[in-house]
């Protein structure tokens, strides 16, 4: 027989309460809460990945999205070098000697 979807992909929680389970022996991992058994062989070469992305760490901290900064540089009429159009856009850096 199968196992339910839920078991097959959180091997790692039990199957009872949902609680993280914990390895007590290189043999089984138990509940902590409710007492929940699963054997080590069950779990053995199982990976687990998760991914947290930007939005995942705002969401959670009830932060406002950050919204994009347009950057505005300086623009001259004088012809572009490279492409030669009527206007370019410039910035300048500060060289240290």
């Amino acid at each position: 027989m199968a196992s339910p979807f839920w078991q097959a992909r959180d091997f790692l929680f039990c199957g009872v309460c949902g609680t993280l389970l914990t390895f007590d022996s290189v043999r089984s991992a138990s509940c902590p809460l409710c007492g929940f058994k699963r054997k080590a062989k069950e779990i053995e070469g199982k990976e687990t990945r998760y991914t947290v992305t930007a939005e995942d760490i705002q969401r959670e901290l009830k932060m406002d999205p950050f919204e994009e900064v347009l950057v505005r540089r300086p623009v001259t009429s004088k012809p572009c070098p490279k492409c030669n159009h009527s206007k370019a856009e410039y910035y300048s850096r500060q060289v240290s000697n």
